[in-house]
């Protein structure tokens, strides 16, 4: 079986720095063959991303769900995530990503806002019925010299968390069959 993995990326520049850290957090988090990665850079979707009802849209935010992972990413602008990616987020019903594992990215010159993306993001996730396996991860773009050392220590966290989450599943009474 392979993982469904996706990125969603709510940088306005595509193609962006921020694209490329959610994409070692990935590929350091994951076992390369054992999954099929998307990525959703919304900034290809700006014309549509306001446009209600949109079936663009409503395809991406479906396929968003149907996930096993998703790392949502997105530069810091005024101590939170972007308005676009908040738009994306805005379309899902409350539990609309239940069922998916979600990992919080955050990108920003400094330490300021480190917090960012378990403070202001995870919740949101949360509250949309993701599973957020720990903290989320900031990245702080000076440090692009050091991209492979600092995503694989996130992902080794991230991993011992969900190492965790896995034991106790393993031993609950209604523990789901897995879906294939």
């Amino acid at each position: 079986m392979r993982l469904k993995a996706t990125i969603v990326v709510g940088n306005p520049k595509p193609m962006s720095r921020t694209l490329t850290v959610a994409k070692t957090l990935v590929e350091k988090l994951l076992d390369p063959g054992h999954y099929v990665l998307e990525i959703i850079d919304l900034a290809d979707h700006t014309d549509e991303i306001f446009a209600w009802p949109s079936d663009e849209m409503a395809a991406l935010n479906a396929r968003v769900a149907e996930s096993d992972l998703v790392v949502f990413a997105s530069p810091t602008y005024k101590a939170s995530y972007t308005g676009l990616l908040k738009a994306f987020l805005d379309r899902y019903p409350t539990n609309g990503l239940s069922g998916v594992t979600a990992i919080p990215v955050h990108m920003g010159g400094d330490l300021t806002h480190a917090m960012s993306p378990t403070v202001n993001l995870a919740p949101l996730l949360v509250e949309l019925g993701a599973v957020v396996p720990g903290r989320g991860f900031y990245f702080v773009s000076k440090q692009m010299d050091r991209l492979e050392e600092i995503a694989g220590q996130a992902a080794a966290e991230y991993a011992a968390n969900l190492a965790c989450l896995a034991k106790v599943a393993s031993t609950t009474v209604h523990f789901p069959e897995p879906v294939a």
